[in-house]
């Protein structure tokens, strides 16, 4: 009797633990086919197919294609995001993370998918909590980086660091779905490493350009030469 109460307990588990196993599947696979065949459109049987599932699976697990595409651009916006902190480690100064990061980013094979899957979340209501979820997971991954790198290399932002990086991620998504809706222009046409704001300045955040009256350094008073001196 014990013994088939444990294995009444153990049935749930084990179907949750294929559940997740079959998600884990499909999402991987989306996410290489995506990668192989970028801008390409993929039918939910070539889907099921690399996954080794059945295509009802699909909508069983994520309720559409349109969302397992969502989770899937971002499971390889954020493998990149990995692979670009490494670029990120091997700059010798802020400037040049800036400029390395930002050319890094522009260049990333995963940012059209990304770009396809906002544009189904702007039109699917519905799946406004997944992308909020994963852009949720972006930010924070990328601050965390920002953080650990700053506090070894002894530099500093002009402002807090999940603003560095929400900032940074919208102005280059934002970029990526202007160029799909249409706009003309190139990488070349867009500041990226200008959204950044980590400088080399010692010991945490940098001085803010603004100070709490709001004034702007261009607005302060000028100071004359001889307080200057004194």
């Amino acid at each position: 009797m014990e013994k088939k109460r444990t294995e009444a307990r153990s049935a749930p588990s084990r179907s949750r633990d294929r559940g997740r196993a079959t998600r884990r599947r499909l999402i991987e696979a989306t996410a290489r086919l995506c990668e192989e065949r970028p801008g390409a459109e993929v039918s939910v049987a070539e889907i099921a197919n690399a996954a080794g599932v059945f295509p009802n699976q699909v909508t069983y697990h994520f309720g559409s294609k349109d969302s397992l595409l969502l989770h899937a651009a971002f499971l390889g916006l954020l493998h990149d995001a990995r692979r670009i902190e490494r670029i990120g480690r091997q700059a010798p100064d802020a400037a040049a993370f800036r400029r390395n990061i930002a050319r890094a980013v522009l260049a990333m094979p995963s940012l059209p998918s990304v770009a396809r899957a906002l544009a189904a979340g702007i039109s699917r209501p519905e799946l406004a909590p997944v992308v909020d979820q994963h852009l949720q997971l972006l930010f924070r991954q990328s601050e965390r980086f920002v953080s650990r790198l700053i506090d070894s290399r002894g530099w500093g932002t002009r402002r807090p660091l999940n603003v560095e990086a929400r900032t940074f991620w919208s102005t280059a998504l934002g970029a990526v779905l202007l160029v799909r809706a249409g706009a003309h222009g190139t990488a070349a046409d867009l500041d990226l490493a200008g959204s950044l704001t980590i400088h080399d300045e010692p010991g945490g955040q940098a001085r803010s350009d603004c100070r709490d009256d709001g004034q702007s350094a261009d607005q302060r008073p000028a100071r004359s030469a001889d307080r200057d001196t004194r």
